[in-house]
Formats: C-alpha cells, structure tokens, sequence
C-alpha cells in the first residue's frame, strides 16, 4: 500500500498510514495554540445590573426609603416539570380468558378446590368473563349448574358429545349474581331479631331449579344413551382421590 508523503514543512510527519509522530496534546504546545486563543478570549468588562433600587417614602415613621427589587419574583411555581400531561380514563374492558386446549364443552373436569372439591362435572360452555360453566349433573353428585374458574379444575381424556344438548342462553354471568339487597335486608332482620330464631341461608329460585332439571335431563339421558353407561355413572358420580403409590405428575387424567 503506499504511504502518504509528509508535505513540505509539516511538523507531524506519517509514520505508518494513520499514525503521526506526535500526538495531539504535543502539537497543540509545538504550535502555539494556547497562545492563540488567550488572545481571542478578551474579558469583558460589563456593568452589573441592580438587583435593588433605593425608592423614598413619605410619613415620618416609614423609615423614609426602602429597596425594591428590580424583576419582581414569580407568583405562581409549577409543581411539575415539563409538559403536564392529561390523563383520559378509559372504560375498563373485561378480557375473555384464553381457554386451555383440553378445555372443550363435553369434557368431564375434576374440581380442585371449593365445597365440592375432588368431585367430577361435565363443562358445558365458557361465559363471557372467562369462568367456566359446569354441572354435575346434580342428580348424580350433588353439583348444580355452576362457574368455575379453569385454575381450578383438571380436564381428563373423558369426553362426552353436546352437539344435541340445548343449554339455555339465559345462563350468563348476570343470571348466577345475587341480589345485593335481599342479602342486606336478610342480614339487618338477622340483626335485629338477635333472640328470634330466623331461618337463614340461600334459597332456590323456582327458574334455578327449572334450568336444572332441563340441562340434568339431557345430559342423564346422553350417559344412559352411552354404551359404557354402568361405567360412566359410576365414574361420575365417584370422587377423585389419590391413594398410595399414586403420583399424579405420573397418572393421565
């Protein structure tokens, strides 16, 4: 590769391509730089301006003068630095879960947690927060049409065939919601007749228990339909529980 020719009169001659002699802080003392720009850099002498200024008062007793400030200081300090940025409250939007590949209307879940843990049920839909809608159905085990929420359940390979089951559209998220204040009155009875006896507790609807029996109904006759129908009704109606030498990171549901 051929190298650069030092010009005539060059001070910091190549010695290799991209590398000179001598380094920058050497040539700035060999040329004089400093001399340079302490001569360009000049002090300026400029007057300083008043921050306060002598005014006279009238009265005898104000001390006939007083210093007054020049700028006056600011009245109002922002809090916050920058641009302050407005913030729009958005209405919160309800998120539909994603549902588990094994999850499908038709499998039989084990429940994991809750009253009726250990207990099989048939999921039937998944509503519009995310919860799972199951039943036992109730005649078998003793589960009504209820939401679960699919942390708790494990879906085993049993699977039953709902293409001709008609499960009620009313059966939403708003229809398992009760009324807020029938409980508060109950409560403020229960309160109030402390020495009473008063029949406490949760009662059925007559639709509660319509709705039931019409999903029960349909779903009874499709186990009986079922060639292992024996099987499948003792299966059901049986709780899940682990025995010994049972590893459940080893069975298959």
């Amino acid at each position: 590769m051929p190298t650069k020719k030092p010009r005539a009169g060059h001070k910091n001659p190549l010695l290799v391509p991209g590398v000179h002699r001598f380094g920058r802080s050497t040539m700035y003392h060999k040329r004089g730089m400093f001399i340079k720009r302490n001569l360009k850099t000049v002090q300026k002498t400029t007057a300083k301006k008043p921050v306060f200024v002598e005014k006279p008062l009238g009265g005898a007793q104000n001390g006939q003068k007083r210093l007054v400030q020049v700028k006056k200081s600011k009245r109002y300090h922002p809090t916050a630095v920058g641009k302050i940025r407005r913030i729009v409250q958005r209405p919160s939007v309800i998120k539909r879960n994603r549902l588990r590949g094994t999850l499908k209307p038709g499998t039989v879940l084990i429940l994991l947690a809750g009253r009726h843990a250990g207990k099989r049920v048939i999921l039937l839909r998944q509503l519009e927060s995310g919860l799972l809608l199951v039943t036992g159905p109730f005649k078998l085990n003793g589960i009504p049409l209820r939401r679960v929420n699919q942390q708790y359940v494990i879906a085993t390979s049993t699977r039953l065939d709902l293409s001709k089951v008609k499960v009620p559209e009313n059966l939403n998220d708003t229809y398992f919601r009760r009324d807020k204040k029938a409980l508060r009155k109950q409560r403020q009875q229960q309160e109030g007749e402390i020495f009473a006896s008063v029949k406490g507790g949760y009662t059925l609807s007559e639709t509660r228990k319509k709705d039931q029996g019409e999903v029960d109904k349909q779903i009874l006759s499709l186990v009986k339909s079922n060639p292992e129908k024996k099987l499948l009704l003792r299966y059901l109606s049986a709780s899940f529980s682990l025995r010994s030498g049972q590893y459940p990171h080893r069975m298959k549901f």
